[in-house]
This record gives structure tokens, sequence and C-alpha cells, in this order.
């Protein structure tokens, strides 16, 4: 019984305002919003930092020149840290990393590639980097890339997933044991309570994906943003894993890749049943029948959309709750 430490000594190391997160990105609390595409602009990012968090700007749905207004227009609308997120498999990844730097961003978060290409050199600009990973094989080589911080993301999550289908709370605790660097965990978390599991399980912070989805600042028709204040357990489903495992909420879409399986198709097949600009259609143009509409598992814990700021101090306040409940214990 040595080991044993009683519950209220475990909390005491979970902070909120000064554990690794917050000290590299100098923010105040360990809450990082997601980079999603289709959702994540200049308005939900400096929201998120302007309470307190790391907002990101995704640049996986935008044109160099676009991403360069989001960045100028987010630095005008807060004075905090903020990030962008690049996909490593953009296809004008140079001019976006070269963007980035002109305008001074100070944080990226790099997500489907190799971490090794770019890491050295935005590092060298003063830039800190973070990749997103799933799994512990991942998350030893972004280490081993010299990342400041790993994302290790549950394949609870909604958007495009990891192969392995580990869950967040497999995930996490197997990262921790493997890797020193700070963790941030992402996946299935949008309460205080599932922040206050992340951390107990050896995560630094969290990065909510879904929850800002269904805010007043996301950047996503408010038709999806209903959709997925509606879904229920269940309602979502992790599809065409032959060309990139992707988390959908049900709908004719989806509807029509169980048919096409159903005759067992070849991954040609299944791209042109994709097309292009699936995911703008569903949730930056609001069809809901024929778009790509990615979300978390977690959305049938989602209720109502309200502004960003408001979902971050719902967050703490639940998870100071939550620390004393098991501290009591």
């Amino acid at each position: 019984m040595s080991g044993f430490q009683t519950p209220d000594r475990v909390l005491s190391n979970l902070t909120m305002t000064n554990n690794r997160i917050t000290q590299l990105f100098n923010i105040k609390y360990p809450i990082v919003q997601a980079g999603m595409i289709w959702a994540s602009g200049w308005k939900l990012a400096s929201a998120v930092s302007n309470e307190g968090g790391l907002g990101i700007i995704g640049a996986g749905s935008m044109y160099p020149e676009v991403l360069r207004e989001h960045i100028q227009k987010c630095q005008k609308a807060t004075s905090f840290p903020f990030a962008v997120n690049v996909p490593m498999l953009y296809p004008n990844l140079e001019q976006i990393i070269e963007i980035i730097i002109e305008e001074g961003v100070k944080i990226v978060f790099t997500s489907a590639g190799n971490p090794k290409t770019w890491t050295p050199y935005l590092q060298e600009k003063g830039i800190k980097v973070v990749h997103v990973v799933s799994s512990v094989k991942f998350a030893l080589k972004a280490e081993a890339a010299g990342v400041d911080a790993v994302v290790a993301e549950g394949f609870e999550a909604g958007g495009h997933n990891g192969r392995d289908e580990t869950t967040t709370f497999t995930l996490i605790p197997m990262v921790r044991e493997q890797i020193k660097i700070p963790l941030i965990a992402a996946g299935g978390i949008a309460t205080g309570r599932g922040m206050l599991a992340a951390m107990v399980l050896g995560a630094d912070a969290v990065q909510v994906g879904s929850r800002f989805v269904a805010c007043n600042e996301a950047s996503s028709h408010p038709n999806f943003k209903e959709m997925v204040v509606q879904a229920k357990e269940g309602d979502t489903v992790l599809t065409l894993k032959e060309l990139a495992p992707v988390r959908l909420l049900k709908n004719r879409f989806f509807e029509q890749v169980t048919e096409l399986y159903a005759t067992s198709p070849t991954k040609d097949q299944l791209i042109e049943l994709l097309g292009r600009a699936r995911a703008k259609k569903g949730m930056f143009e609001g069809d809901l029948e024929e778009g790509e509409l990615e979300i978390g598992q977690i959305s049938g814990l989602i209720h109502d959309i309200k502004p960003a700021a408001e979902i971050i101090q719902d967050m703490l306040k639940e998870f100071e709750a939550a620390k004393a409940e098991v501290a009591s214990f």
C-alpha cells in the first residue's frame, strides 16, 4: 500500500492555471480549441483565446490568401496567443507555412503527415510546434522529431481519424507512459468532467472540437450546428476507412456510402462517390442530405448553441466541481 495516493493527493497536481501547456503557450487555461475545417475561422479562434484558452484557425479549408486574412483579423480581435492548424497533406503547404511565418503566428499544430518535415524549420523561426497523433507509435515519432507537444486523439473524435480505432480513455495513459513532452488529450471531450478524466489519465490539457462546432462564433452552417445539437448516441459512424477514416453524422450521403459498400466497391468507386467539396457542402453550406457532416461521438452530450466564452466557463466550473467531488470520496 506504500504507493497508494488518496484522491486529494492525486488531484492536487491537476491545476487549471499553471501547468506545462499553459506555460508553453502562455495561456490561462489548458483548453485548446481544435482546428476544424469549415468551423474554425478567426471569430472562433479569437473568442476562445480571449477567454483564456488557445484558439486555433483551421487552415485545412482555406486557400493561402484566405488564411492570411483570417490570421490578420484574429490578430486584431485578440491580443492573446492563438495557433494555426496545418494538415501536412495540404496542396499549397509551402505557401501556407510562409504566410504563417510572415504574419508572425507563434504556434502551429500539424497533422496528417510526417512532423520531421517542417518542425525544425518552424522552430528556427521561433514557432512552437504541436503534432496530432492517434497512436503511441506516432507519438514517439513526433517526440523524436522534436515537437514541443503532442495531441493524442481517440477515435471518438469527429472528422478524420486514426486507423487503429483506439479510444481516448485507452490512448492517453498509454501515450503518457511513453513520452516526456506535454500531452494534450482529444476525442470525446466536451465537458469539465471529461476534462478532469483526461487529466487524471495523464494529459496536461484537452483539445475540444465538437463542442465548439455548436457555438455562436463557429463558421459552420446553422443547419449543421442544429443537427449536432439534435444528435443522439449512435448517430455518428466511422467510415471510408479505405480512403481516410472519417466520423460522420448519418444522413443520405452516409446511406449512399453504405449502399455502395454492399457491392464490395473499389477504392476508385469510393473516391468517385465522395467527389469534391463534400465536407464544404455539408458543414459550411448546410446541405444536410448530400453533405459530409463531420462530428464526434460526444455530440450526444451537446444540447445547445452558445458563445465560446460560455462553453469555456461551463467547462471550468464543472471541472472544479467534479474535482471537489472526487476529492471527497
